[in-house]
């Protein structure tokens, strides 16, 4: 295993009392060019485009897709919407939509200005503006073709937690309210700020609380702020041997303080764990002071354990600070796959038994036969060999093995760990795949699956622009649950889709993405094609709330790592007793009595 016996001495000694030698990285740096679109997900430099050949292509260096085209891609959608889409007649954005003017007085910006400095004080209208919303569909439709209401009146950058409890402090002065902001990725709508708030709304960004304050390279644990961007932060790691282990689809954007606040989960968790179990320690401002404890042994009975509260808060409770997490050697070996399997239940069956006999590799994830068919016609154009051979590869799998291609799923794996851990788990997997007439599909295939999770966003913006409007939503359920979930959700919106008269065919895929004992997480994707639509996106609003009362009323969860925010508030009385609401509308008054925290999250509106 890497690292083995690289601190031995290092570990005698600490065995012996003397104290480890801490690391202190330097702050990091963003790389140059990596400044974020204001408008659409991701990196300037990446989007999905026509080009001047009339084929789609992902512009950029930073992905597999960069630079290839896509022929198949457009024809595709055109048959699976139904609809005769023109590429070239566009709804062309109107961004940068009205912007409120900001309300925070001078008095407040003066005393703003006196615990962070002028320049880390912000009112300029676009940058309010960010720190106003998330990425949900209808975040994005409303900076695109509508408008926010209401957003920031003033964006704040603090250095430090000594920093953010003097904020709390100016804003309870000056009658202000505060919302907390780490990477602006989530899909909730737990920035939303609520239109009925008057008094001036503070956006505390983290984006300066990016530092790691040390690392233990003998207990593999490091203290990091909470807004460290996930990409850097693993980078900073690596350089000292170690990865983070936890890698949601957003790791490029999100933040350590935003994956405690909305419990998020990992791609790798099979391997490395959520959350939950990754962070040792964590530290929040409240209005009542900071929340902490004593740093302790690797596991305590304390009681009920208010740090533990924070998991899940989504801004309602506190701004987290800081958080200490485990580290692990970088693996020594990582190897992807792929398997295909004659129908979904062959491939449940095939990702039940794998869990059952402890044999996941460190990332599972099984799609549909309608994603199935997405990953098909965004792979890049082929020179005439490597077309001769897929043809090659599609008559041996349809003809000699008798898969049925509107039939078929397909399994990616990523496998991680020493080079004996990755031989048995890929023997493993192969016999167990064989028992439920799976198919190797290669490693390439593997790779190309896993990273298109980066690609999706991306997707869901440029098409939007296109006369496609499109979301994705998750749950959890029980293993015996899946299929009737699956069916639930594609069943209810083909209803919603047709009872509206809405054009074409909606498009609704699945995938389960993260696996354990008692049950699954189940991914969707749904779309419909908005053109001559009135309120397009009320109109996704109402059929994805549809959705999720039929993922209720199969079986599902509210949900399984996106969280609740406002979008998913109304459903909290069908999931949790009263007692329960009860219970967290108290924990909150008791933690926050003048609703300092303007975030209208967690099913608790403001007063």
């Amino acid at each position: 295993m890497p690292n083995a016996g690289r601190f031995d001495a290092a570990v005698a000694a600490s065995l012996a009392g003397t104290p480890p030698n801490l690391i202190h990285p330097r702050p990091p740096s963003v790389p140059s060019g990596d400044e974020e679109s204001p408008d659409v997900w991701g990196f300037r430099d990446t989007c999905f485009c026509f080009n001047e050949r009339g084929h789609v292509e992902l512009t950029g260096k930073r992905y597999l897709l960069s630079g290839q085209e896509m022929p198949a891609l457009f024809p595709w959608v055109r048959a699976t919407f139904g609809v005769d889409i023109d590429p070239k007649v566009v709804n062309r954005p109107l961004y940068p939509p009205t912007i409120p003017p900001s309300r925070a007085s001078d008095g407040l910006l003066t005393a703003l200005r006196g615990v962070v400095g002028d320049v880390n004080v912000a009112v300029a209208s676009e940058v309010r503006l960010r720190r106003g919303h998330g990425h949900t569909q209808a975040e994005m439709y409303a900076i695109k073709y509508g408008s926010l209401s209401r957003i920031p009146d003033v964006v704040v950058m603090p250095a430090e937690e000594a920093e953010v409890v003097s904020l709390l402090e100016v804003a309870a002065a000056h009658g202000a309210c505060v919302i907390p902001y780490g990477g602006g990725t989530n899909v909730s709508e737990a920035l939303r700020c609520p239109e009925s708030e008057v008094r001036s709304i503070i956006s505390v960004d983290l984006a300066r609380m990016n530092r790691i304050l040390w690392i233990d390279p003998i207990s593999r644990r490091a203290c990091v702020q909470a807004g460290a961007v996930g990409r850097l932060l693993a980078g900073q790691v690596r350089e000292h041997g170690f990865t983070i282990g936890h890698e949601p689809d957003s790791i490029e954007f999100s933040t350590l303080g935003g994956w405690i606040a909305t419990n998020a989960s990992g791609m790798k968790k099979n391997r490395y764990g959520n959350i939950e179990e990754l962070v040792v320690d964590v530290r929040a401002v409240t209005p009542r002071g900071v929340l902490w404890a004593r740093p302790g042994g690797p596991r305590e009975s304390l009681g009920s354990d208010p740090r533990r509260w924070v998991f899940g808060s989504e801004g309602a409770l506190g701004i987290i600070t800081e958080a200490t997490i485990k580290l692990f050697p970088i693996p020594e070996v990582q190897r992807y796959g792929s398997l295909l399997f004659p129908d979904l239940g062959q491939g449940l069956a095939f990702m039940y038994e794998a869990t059952e006999l402890n044999a996941l590799p460190a990332s599972v994830r099984l799609v549909d036969n309608q994603q199935l068919q997405l990953n098909f016609v965004l792979k890049p154009a082929k020179s005439a060999l490597s077309r001769l051979a897929s043809d090659l590869e599609r008559i041996y799998v349809t003809r000699l093995k008798g898969f049925d291609p509107n039939r078929m799923v397909a399994c990616t794996l990523v496998f991680e760990g020493t080079l004996a851990e990755v031989a048995d788990q890929q023997r493993a997997i192969a016999a167990i795949a064989r028992r439920h007439d799976g198919l190797a599909g290669g490693a390439e295939n593997g790779e190309r699956g896993y990273m298109l999770t980066y690609g999706i966003a991306y997707i869901r913006d440029w098409i939007l622009k296109h006369w496609l409007i499109a979301e994705s939503f998750e749950t959890s359920t029980a293993w015996d649950r899946i299929i009737p979930v699956m069916e639930a959700v594609k069943a209810r919106i083909q209803a919603e889709h047709a009872a509206r008269g809405l054009p074409g065919k909606p498009f609704v895929t699945a995938r389960v993405t993260q696996a354990y004992p008692t049950g699954v997480c189940i991914y969707f994707y749904f779309a419909f094609c908005y053109q001559g639509v009135e309120n397009p996106s009320e109109t996704y609003h109402a059929i994805e709330a549809a959705a999720r009362d039929a993922i209720l009323e199969a079986g599902g969860s509210l949900s399984h790592h996106h969280g609740v925010g406002t979008l998913r508030a109304e459903f909290l009385p069908r999931v949790l007793s009263d007692a329960a609401l009860s219970w967290r509308a108290a924990a909150r008054c008791a933690l926050d009595p003048d609703h300092l925290f303007a975030a209208a999250t967690l099913g608790a509106q403001s007063p």
